[in-house]
């Protein structure tokens, strides 16, 4: 890739700490890469929206609230709908581990959990960019 890799970090839904969020996403900035981050209490539309208007190559979603069943796979509906496909999704936060494998059914790649290295998920996106 001639430019460094673009990640949309979102948190969706009603969820009012970004913690998480603000620690990956300084992480994929000090490993080089370009991050937008839309702040607190986005709905899947907005995500899409950012997603969309910033051309990004990642949606990096971070959740604390419960709703990840919900939210996640709403976002990646919305990006099939606007017949984009060649974006990685990938998701974090408390999510228990039962509910990973249909998060990844529906179409998030890689779902990171609390106390997972920064340099995990910097690994991870490296490795499977699909653009």
């Amino acid at each position: 890739m001639d430019r460094p890799i673009r990640v949309l970090v979102a948190k969706p839904g009603l969820d009012g700490h970004d913690r998480g969020a603000k620690v990956i996403a300084r992480a994929l900035r000090d490993a080089g890469m370009e991050v937008i981050y839309t702040g607190l209490r986005q709905t899947p539309e907005q995500i899409v929206s950012a997603a969309i208007q910033e051309d990004v190559d990642v949606v990096a979603m971070s959740i604390l609230s419960g709703a990840h069943n919900h939210l996640f796979p709403k976002v990646v509906n919305l990006l099939k709908e606007e017949g984009i496909e060649d974006i990685l999704i990938i998701g974090g936060g408390v999510i228990p581990e039962d509910d990973i494998p249909g998060l990844k059914e529906a179409g998030i790649e890689e779902v990171f959990t609390p106390g997972t290295p920064t340099t995990v998920t910097i690994d991870f996106i490296k490795n499977n960019l699909k653009k």
